[in-house]
């Protein structure tokens, strides 16, 4: 999993706290990164449908979707993401050895089983669940409070 999957589920639960349009300056300071690689990751969730734009002093991004709806899966979907992946497959196949010939495709099947396991769970969860997760236990934490 990349990071800016973590990038676009922050972004999208602050929108959706905010409920208004807000710039990728002010989505940057709230995830802790740079404004330049929000805009990247917007522009793939706004061909999704799941944001839209306004240009101008009032601009910026603003979350279209219904949070009961939107699944982490949906998300995952708009940036293309692979859950479990290597970069590099081991062996070689067209070794004369059964391990070395063969353990990069038995890996790549582990790996589609594993991201079909992840796809599933991603699909349970929503940003309404997320949100109910950051605000819920925000009186039980001392020296925590929701940013409102």
């Amino acid at each position: 999993m990349t990071s800016e999957f973590s990038v676009a589920v922050h972004a999208l639960v602050f929108l959706n706290h905010k409920g208004g349009y807000l710039p990728s300056e002010l989505l940057a300071d709230n995830i802790c990164t740079n404004p330049a690689r929000v805009r990247k990751i917007m522009a793939q969730l706004k061909k999704a449908g799941l944001v839209e734009t306004r240009e101008g002093a009032e601009g910026g991004y603003r979350f279209t979707g219904d949070p009961a709806r939107t699944t982490l899966l949906q998300i995952g979907d708009a940036l293309d993401a692979r859950y479990v992946c290597s970069n590099w497959r081991s062996g070689d196949v067209d070794r004369n050895c059964l391990i070395c010939s063969g353990m990069g495709a038995i890996l790549d099947g582990i790996y589609d089983e594993l991201n079909q396991a992840c796809r599933a769970q991603l699909a349970a969860i929503t940003l309404d669940g997320i949100d109910k997760k950051i605000f819920a236990p925000a009186a039980d934490q001392p020296g925590k409070e929701a940013i409102t």
